[in-house]
């Protein structure tokens, strides 16, 4: 009785001020009915707010358009985005048609008093309707009993995303429209004018993405209480990889350029080529710990530039590592050399103390030596297994050792030096050949 009431009075304010309002109808003081807005009195008798327009008989039409006002963030760790849409809805109902041609805003605060459709916003995880200065709401009334209802809301939904190619993706995210609780039965849900239906996407300027394209679907909802209507409203949104390129790529591959930087330096300066290793290396995984902090909750997809910084921390370390085994080749070839050395710096003191005669007894001395050694040499490398005092398991020993030995001499670095020439060319021609492969899957597959 006291929204009839409250209604009655909203009515009465565009009515001259000598008339006044009744219950169930509209009057003039000397008792005869109005003329001025016919038919009004349809808001107050026989109108039910719980029962839809043609309760019993066809569904209702219930036609939408929107307006993206904004999308201020896309997150994803949360894997969503928040937005700030008006949504528009029409449908027509006869219990409110009056004569004439105008239509009349009325206060939103009688939303209360009529019949709207339950919409609401598939897998949305916040939303709330604006409220400043008053609730963001707007109700007219047409003559032919159609209303147009229009809300302001701030929504966050839920968007699936592919972090796979990050930061050279494109996700594709939903806006969706449902019938709570009137099945296809009841309501039928349509876009006003199609794709025009939408308003605004094509205008907004996102931080990290560009808006491709954007399109619009009607479809359906089955569930265990049956068939609900959906409008959806699907749009895709392309990553910009610019800033990616400034604040990751380049830099990467610039350490890795850095680490080339020690195959110009000789094997003798350690300090110097230890430090560039290590420096590179420590720097590479500072870079790839900050790149993933951003996207701390989402650590179970290997993305793309996961990918790429793994690349460049494979060639950082394996620089450092091909230092390791230049400066242990030599090491170990200097070694060789010594005793040889030594022993050849002993005959030359012994030439400075003995006669013409001790000279060649000794050079023939040093002679057989050399014979002796290079005759043990040779047969440890190669012994000979076919002789027939040797039991058989000795023999299986003898052909196994030389094996070994010949195996070993293929994989030992004869020349140091050449490790650093062959790497100079080899990193860098590498590098690039997986730099080509990298884009190429990225970007076009």
């Amino acid at each position: 009785m006291f929204c009839r009431c409250f209604c009655f009075f909203s009515l009465c304010l565009f009515l001259p001020t000598q008339r006044r309002c009744s219950l169930g109808h509209v009057s003039d003081l000397h008792g005869r009915d109005t003329t001025s807005l016919p038919g009004f009195e349809n808001l107050t008798m026989g109108y039910n707010k719980y029962l839809r327009p043609y309760f019993g008989g066809e569904p209702v039409q219930i036609a939408m358009s929107l307006d993206i006002a904004s999308i201020s963030s896309i997150s994803e760790s949360d894997m969503d985005y928040t937005a700030t849409i008006y949504l528009r809805q029409r449908w027509t109902d006869p219990r409110l048609v009056f004569h004439g041609n105008k239509s009349f805003t009325l206060d939103a605060r009688l939303v209360e008093l009529l019949w709207v459709p339950d919409t609401y916003i598939v897998e949305s995880k916040r939303s709330f309707l604006h409220d400043v200065t008053v609730g963001n709401r707007l109700i007219r009334l047409f003559s032919n009993g159609t209303i147009l209802y229009a809300l302001r809301i701030t929504t966050t939904v839920a968007c699936n995303m592919d972090l796979s190619k990050y930061p050279m993706d494109t996700q594709t995210c939903r806006l969706q429209l449902e019938s709570w609780g009137y099945d296809e039965n009841d309501v039928i849900f349509t876009w006003l004018r199609g794709n025009d239906s939408v308003h605004g996407i094509e205008k907004l300027r996102l931080s990290q993405y560009t808006v491709e394209r954007y399109y619009t679907l009607v479809s359906k909802s089955q569930q265990e209480t049956g068939s609900y209507p959906r409008l959806i409203l699907q749009f895709e949104l392309r990553r910009n990889v610019l800033y990616f390129i400034l604040e990751t790529y380049v830099p990467s591959t610039l350490l890795v350029m850095l680490s080339w930087v020690s195959f110009w330096i000789t094997l003798d300066s350690v300090p110097a080529r230890t430090c560039i290793g290590v420096t590179t290396v420590l720097s590479m995984t500072t870079l790839m710990i900050g790149s993933r902090s951003s996207l701390s909750k989402t650590n179970c997809f290997i993305k793309a530039i996961d990918v790429y910084l793994g690349i460049c921390f494979s060639f950082i370390f394996g620089a450092l590592v091909e230092y390791a085994v230049a400066h242990y080749s030599s090491s170990q070839k200097c070694a060789a050399k010594a005793p040889q050395e030594g022993h050849a710096s002993e005959l030359t003191k012994e030439k400075d103390k003995v006669n013409i005669t001790n000279i060649l007894n000794s050079s023939i001395t040093s002679y057989k030596r050399k014979i002796s050694f290079t005759s043990i040499e040779i047969s440890s490398d190669n012994v000979n297994c076919s002789d027939l005092t040797m039991k058989t398991h000795e023999k299986i020993k003898c052909v196994l050792r030389n094996k070994m030995h010949r195996i070993i001499s293929y994989f030992t670095i004869q020349n140091p030096s050449n490790v650093d020439h062959y790497s100079k060319l080899l990193f860098p021609l590498l590098f690039m050949l997986v730099n080509v492969f990298y884009w190429a899957y990225y970007l076009y597959f």
